[in-house]
């Protein structure tokens, strides 16, 4: 179990999960619908069964590559310590629950459980062909809010996807600061991202307008539902945190990229999901 918690960073669930509270307690906040501790689990399960094949995917995809770069020859597959087909047989496995999870929440989940799906594990291929890469990885985490919203309600609406566009920004963001320790890996094995089209420098900037936008869309919510002091006080938190990160890495320097990458969004994501519940319980 350890080995495969390793496999698909089972600790970065923090990054979205938070994301897909601030969803399934917003439907509550904001409609009719009450509590309901079978949708709150089913909703986890999801996220996890989701990430979970999402993560396996990824890895057992980028094997060979994985093995030739020495920053990740150490993961769990190149290293020898989970079988490729074990893998893709986890992968497979947790695809198969989530989609059976779905079927005991409602039907629109259930008959967009393919879709997620697709989005989810579809990111795994992209790097292969456009550096837009990291917005698809954005937009597989940025279903969480929107998902968690429809595990209540069943029914789409506006604010939930001011929360999953700000995901989008802020994955696709920090996913760029990321990908700067492989930009010359990936020129050389010819993979697309960011900082190999544009450089290190330009790759900053271009995570530094992400950001703002991501900033721009959780501060919508304030114009369309009844926020107060906690949410504002989440916000400017996020901001300190969105800040914090970028001064922590510079185009010459990229010995900080694992605290900004990891320790500070995850805190960040906590942090504001933690002040959005304030807000709106207390």
């Amino acid at each position: 179990m350890k080995k495969y918690l390793s496999l698909v960073l089972f600790a970065h669930t923090i990054f979205a999960m938070p994301f897909a509270f601030i969803g399934f307690f917003l439907a509550l906040s904001t409609t009719e619908y009450q509590f309901d501790w079978m949708k709150l689990a089913f909703m986890i399960l999801c996220m996890v069964f989701a990430r979970n094949s999402a993560m396996a995917f990824n890895r057992y995809l980028d094997r060979n590559f994985d093995a030739k770069n020495p920053r990740t020859a150490i993961r769990d597959i190149p290293a020898g310590k989970i079988p490729a087909k074990n893998a893709l047989l986890f992968t497979i496995s947790n695809c198969v629950l989530f989609i059976f999870t779905t079927y005991f929440i409602n039907k629109l989940c259930f008959y967009l459980s393919p879709v997620a799906l697709a989005v989810v594990l579809g990111y795994s291929f992209t790097k292969r062909f456009t550096p837009l890469c990291h917005l698809i990885l954005g937009i597989g985490l940025g279903l969480a809010p929107i998902g968690a919203y429809l595990v209540v309600t069943g029914e789409f609406a506006l604010l939930p996807i001011f929360f999953s566009l700000a995901v989008v920004c802020w994955v696709s963001g920090f996913d760029i600061i990321y990908s700067l320790q492989d930009d010359e890996f990936d020129k050389q094995e010819q993979l697309y991202s960011i900082p190999a089209w544009l450089g290190r420098k330009k790759a900053l900037a271009v995570s530094s307008f992400l950001h703002i936008l991501c900033v721009v869309f959780i501060t919508l919510p304030l114009f369309y539902t009844t926020l107060g002091g906690f949410y504002i006080t989440g916000v400017v938190l996020f901001i300190v945190l969105l800040i914090y990160q970028h001064r922590l890495v510079k185009p010459d320097d990229l010995s900080k990229v694992g605290r900004a990458f990891g320790t500070t969004n995850g805190i960040a994501s906590v942090i504001f999901a933690i002040c959005f519940l304030l807000d709106i319980y207390f």
